[in-house]
């Protein structure tokens, strides 16, 4: 090598060195953020993926969130939150039922016929959980966003309209209080996590689901089963989801970073999630109609509601038992969602 060349290759080696350097400085750190959909599924790409993108821009870099759907860190969906307790990933969204009776107290915004729109429920979860759960249920992990979805409904093989219509059917449930719901009106529930459905459908193990509109894309049962049961007025039900971060990799970020994490994070994020997830509703449920689906919209559900009245005493008593005053819960709840956060919005 002349010496030419190794002068030049010096001079080269010292830029990369410095090069590398700069990368280093500029990205600070890397959080891997895991869940079970399809990354083209409404909550990742418009809900997770909002949250991820303003994080990365508000950190100027710093701050770079690798995302891994369906997955792909290994695992099943009842392990998310354990996966961010333990740091297999440094942020989870997941469903809380996927974990029965782990975080009951999440549980009353579960409840049938409780929740009508998804923006005052997330509102009043978020709420709830800083005032309750936050050093109780959830002291191990870090939450940064608490929501529900859209009304829950059903999608089966055979149309339902009644209680009646469900004897026999295999249905699945995503938590504990629907496939409760299920057992009342007559259904045998199936307990299985949602990227389970389509093959669950098309093997015949289920004859149909409790899904919000939104996933029913994602997940092709538009086409899988030709009948829907929507409820007028309050939702059959709802499930309670979280994002949430292990606590020991949020305390190690800096400080300035830490607020841009909890900036974009809590109440308004929530908010924001949960009225997103409901908004998406709408057009699959255009979806289904244009595809010639049978759509029934039950505006009478006095039989439904007596039939599933028993799961709040039992609910009552479970969370007494707890010591903990479940009716003041709900009482907080309806408060919550019929008055503080009645319309509410999010400039997100």
């Amino acid at each position: 090598m002349t010496l030419t060349n190794k002068i030049c290759s010096l001079f080269g080696g010292a830029a990369m060195a410095a090069l590398a350097a700069t990368s280093l400085t500029a990205q600070e750190v890397t959080l891997k953020l895991h869940q079970f959909l399809p990354a083209q599924a409404n909550v990742p790409k418009l809900i997770l993926d909002v949250w991820a993108d303003k994080i990365e821009a508000a950190s100027e870099g710093r701050i770079k969130i690798d995302r891994f759907p369906s997955m792909q860190l290994g695992g099943k969906p009842p392990e998310l939150l354990d996966q961010a307790i333990d740091g297999v990933a440094d942020i989870v969204w997941t469903v809380v039922g996927y974990t029965p009776g782990r975080f009951p107290t999440t549980e009353v915004f579960e409840l049938p016929f409780m929740m009508e729109d998804a923006r005052a429920a997330s509102c009043a979860y978020w709420t709830m959980f800083d005032e309750h759960m936050k050093d109780g249920e959830f002291k191990d992990v870090k939450i940064l966003g608490t929501w529900v979805h859209g009304p829950g409904m059903f999608h089966t093989a055979d149309p339902v309209e009644t209680p009646a219509d469900l004897v026999g059917m295999k249905i699945r449930g995503g938590s504990r209080l629907v496939n409760k719901l299920l057992t009342l009106t007559g259904a045998t529930p199936v307990g299985m996590p949602v990227p389970s459905v389509p093959e669950g459908l098309s093997k015949g193990v289920i004859d149909g689901t409790t899904i919000p509109w939104e996933v029913t894309g994602a997940l092709k049962v538009p086409e899988l089963v030709e009948n829907h049961t929507e409820f007028e007025g309050n939702a059959l039900y709802t499930l309670t989801f979280v994002l949430a971060m292990n606590k020991e990799k949020f305390a190690s970020l800096p400080d300035d970073l830490q607020e841009i994490v909890d900036a974009n994070s809590g109440l308004e994020f929530s908010v924001f999630a949960g009225g997103t997830q409901s908004d998406a509703d709408a057009p699959a449920r255009e979806f289904a109609n244009d595809l010639g689906n049978n759509i029934v919209t039950v505006t009478d559900t006095a039989e439904w509601e007596t039939a599933v009245q028993p799961i709040y005493a039992e609910w009552v008593a479970d969370l007494n038992g707890k010591g903990i005053d479940a009716q003041a819960r709900i009482d907080q709840a309806k408060s919550l969602m019929n008055g503080t956060c009645k319309g509410a919005t999010a400039d997100y």
